[in-house]
């Protein structure tokens, strides 16, 4: 008998991935740095709601807090959140070991003054370090130490049984609430799914947006799992497919933005995805919103700009994995603390990792990818793993900068010798950026003063940095974009503008700039396409 009534996810299911119940970013998955937030941001923060729950009530009743480090719990919750505390000290305990040897390390090593050998200190190492990381002295003899990643990653210092599976429903929620200051508890509204993210169920489930289940195998997915809350598995289904839009290209190129700092560019013999954040479409949300059933069934290389939530997602990025050939991501630094690499975490992931050195250049079908040095947006730390990319299809040149800024404008004469009438210029113009502290300072062993924090924002360009980029490429069109506009991120990017933010103010300047210089530019919302002609 052959059973012909598949069942699809639904369209506006919305996923997130758990790391010992907090959405995962990428600083939560590596052993070190997974170590630090978990200690000095989850468990200090879900203490002081513990400790004065209700200034944590009253201050998520107040506008613009979104991302501030407040829970967005009540009162009753208060058992679930001492419960999660108890865990991490009775179940993480090598992960609190962990993140107090860094502390110790630090010291250990401000503590060698001289410029001599550094030998006699590896018998010093704190032990829960000892045998992965290298210690070494600058030119300077300043001391510092590197971790050796791909041996942390085969340590039990690495923690799949902490990741799980959470689900909603965009018609079960007003709004999806903000999800990186407050950890994922089992409630009525989610389903939370037991296993790590390299597990069969999740590929299956998202594949099921294209290639439906049939009910058989839905009951026995659902009588196998280890779920919680109020959603039954079978409530993410639905008999009928969302409708696709994706229309195969026979000539040309298609640029399709796509929201955020997501560009996917087509040709009809290849695809390149930038920086992809898919967020579920809900019934009351407009056609600006990019769905999953609007992609291609093959996405032939996803490119990511940088370690940020919003560039690196990996909620957008598992719900692609069974599609996506390659990725390819910036050359990392080899082992500091605020640069874990990339390349390492994805491929915990299963995903075909490529990385990339400034200039380095990929031969695809009809053109190539190459990275282009990216300054700027990382509170001014030595981190490499940030590019910006340079594609070149069809005779058609495309620069996305994400959020590169431009301290130092002979780079990009520099660079513009090299590549120049350049199709598309896209820029990001967050030019006011969170604090330095807001990302890395968990990693930081010392207090770090006010004054840092203020002046070493993560800021991208403003229009004083990215208008010269337009002239060295010879830019003939410009889209600002990635600055967060779009409300239906606002549950990962908590921002809000008005008409006299500074980022709104210096995108409208650059706008400006280009317009006075007969240049077509544009402040991208939501989706946009364009269509070129081959030049080849």
């Amino acid at each position: 008998m052959i059973e012909s009534n598949g069942m699809y996810l639904r369209e506006d299911v919305y996923f997130e991935p758990l790391f010992n119940h907090w959405y995962a970013w990428p600083y939560l998955l590596p052993p070190v740095t997974g170590a630090r937030h978990m200690v000095n941001t989850h468990r200090r923060i879900m203490t002081s709601f513990v400790n004065n729950y209700e200034l944590h009530i009253m201050a998520m009743k107040e506008q613009g807090l979104a991302g501030a480090e407040f829970l967005n719990c009540d009162e009753e919750q208060l058992p679930q959140i001492r419960s999660l505390i108890e865990q991490i000290d009775s179940q993480c305990g090598d992960l609190i070991k962990l993140s107090q040897a860094v502390e110790e390390l630090d010291e250990l090593l401000r503590s060698h003054t001289n410029g001599e050998t550094i030998d006699p200190l590896y018998s010093k190492i704190p032990e829960p370090l000892q045998g992965y990381v290298e210690l070494f002295l600058d030119l300077e003899h300043r001391p510092s130490y590197r971790l050796i990643e791909p041996l942390l990653y085969r340590s039990s210092y690495y923690k799949p049984s902490l990741q799980s599976l959470s689900f909603g429903l965009l018609s079960r929620v007003e709004e999806r609430p903000f999800v990186l200051s407050t950890p994922r508890l089992p409630d009525n509204n989610h389903l939370q799914i037991g296993v790590d993210f390299n597990d069969p169920l999740v590929d299956a489930l998202f594949r099921s947006r294209e290639f439906p289940m049939q009910q058989r195998e839905l009951t026995e997915l659902s009588n196998s799992i280890d779920a919680k809350g109020g959603l039954k598995i079978s409530d993410l289904f639905t008999p009928e497919p969302a409708p696709s839009s994706h229309m195969p290209l026979e000539q040309g190129i298609r640029l399709s933005y796509t929201g955020h700092a997501g560009f996917l560019i087509e040709t009809p013999d290849v695809s390149v995805y930038i920086d992809p954040v898919i967020t579920s479409r809900g019934e009351n949300f407009s056609d600006d919103v990019l769905s999953y059933s609007q992609l291609p069934p093959k996405i032939d290389y996803i490119c990511l700009t940088h370690n940020h939530q919003d560039h690196v997602n990996l909620e957008t990025l598992l719900q692609l994995r069974y599609k996506t050939e390659k990725v390819l991501v910036p050359k990392n630094n080899g082992g500091t603390l605020a640069d874990p690499s990339i390349r390492l975490l994805l491929k915990q992931f299963k995903f075909d990792v490529i990385e990339i050195d400034d200039l380095d250049e990929i031969a695809i079908p009809d053109g190539k990818i190459v990275g282009i040095p990216f300054f700027g947006e990382h509170g001014d730390l030595n981190i490499r793993s940030k590019t910006a990319w340079y594609i070149e299809l069809l005779g058609r040149k495309m620069f996305f900068g994400a959020d590169s800024s431009n301290p130092d404008k002979k780079l990009y004469e520099r660079l513009g010798e090299i590549y120049n009438e350049i199709d598309v210029l896209a820029i990001g113009m967050e030019c006011v950026g969170a604090p330095y502290t807001w990302l890395y300072g968990a990693l930081h062993t010392k207090m770090v003063s006010k004054a840092i924090k203020e002046s070493r924002r993560l800021n991208g360009s403003d229009c004083d940095q990215a208008f010269p980029m337009v002239e060295a490429f010879k830019a003939k069109r410009v889209f600002v974009y990635a600055l967060g506009m779009e409300p239906w991120y606002k549950y990962f990017m908590g921002i809000e503008y008005d008409e006299n933010s500074r980022q709104v103010i210096e995108s409208n300047k650059m706008l400006e700039a280009c317009r006075q210089m007969n240049i077509d530019a544009e402040s991208l919302y939501g989706k946009k396409v364009i269509h070129f002609e081959s030049q080849a």
